[in-house]
């Protein structure tokens, strides 16, 4: 017997990325979006499109997709960020996979990361496995404050499985949103780094992290993981991302001092 999906999202303002999203969706058997008071219509666009809205108070990322994931009913449960979008070979192969009893109790999916545009496809950017599509029960995600991840619950079906479709990210089309994202993220980072005891505190934990870390980061991947081949966009995203590096070891020695973040 043919099982039934349920995919769910959470969302916050996000009336441009979504209905992209659900179009790719449409054919699941139920659509979730769990909101968070947004003010520019995604409500709306959510309802429009089928889907069963539920405006709730930000309970940090993990909290709230998890939260969503409760309101599913589906046998099957995909969880997507609003700015993704499932492409056509994705969707063709859950539909196949849902038609008779899958073999393992969730699946990890490629996802295909955009930059300013571009598709990265080096650099450590592909292919980007996320554990996303998994039998209602079986999974959830890590309490963390930043780069929330799924776990799996169950015990009687612990194999994850891979898929070949993937998923599109379409992440950042502006430099604008990417630094506003690695402020946000870099503080949170550093909240991390400080709870764990690991503020640097000397100037040369400052030095080795805040400059030499960032810049290893840098090398790594644009060298050694070939993110130069992803052109000018490869170039810019890896030279921020060091910049993330450096931002989140110096927020966290400033909160070493004690000063807030």
């Amino acid at each position: 017997m043919a099982k039934t999906l349920s995919v769910v999202l959470i969302t916050l303002n996000e009336a441009a990325n979504l209905p992209r999203t659900l179009k790719s969706v449409e054919w699941a058997h139920e659509i979730v979006v769990v909101d968070s008071g947004s003010t520019d219509g995604t409500q709306e666009a959510a309802r429009k499109a089928g889907a069963r809205v539920f405006e709730e108070p930000w309970k940090g990322f993990a909290g709230q997709k998890n939260s969503a994931i409760a309101h599913a009913t589906g046998d099957w449960v995909l969880s997507l960020d609003a700015d993704e979008e499932v492409s056509a070979e994705l969707a063709r192969e859950i539909q196949e996979l849902l038609k008779q009893e899958p073999a393992m109790s969730a699946y990890r999916v490629p996802r295909l990361n955009h930059f300013l545009g571009r598709a990265l496809r080096h650099g450590g950017y592909w292919p980007d496995p996320k554990l996303r599509l998994f039998r209602r029960g079986s999974a959830r995600f890590a309490d963390r404050p930043v780069h929330e991840t799924m776990e799996l619950v169950e015990q009687s079906h612990p194999t994850v499985g891979q898929l070949r479709g993937h998923l599109i990210h379409h992440c950042y089309a502006t430099l604008e949103e990417y630094i506003e994202h690695m402020n946000r993220y870099s503080t949170a980072g550093a909240r991390i780094l400080v709870d764990g005891g690991r503020a640097p505190r000397t100037v040369f934990a400052l030095v080795w992290n805040a400059v030499v870390n960032p810049a290893a980061t840098f090398v790594y991947n644009y060298v050694f993981r070939l993110g130069i081949l992803d052109g000018r966009e490869g170039l810019i995203q890896h030279l921020n991302h060091s910049v993330y590096v450096h931002w989140k070891f110096v927020k966290a020695w400033q909160a070493g001092k004690g000063r807030a973040l």
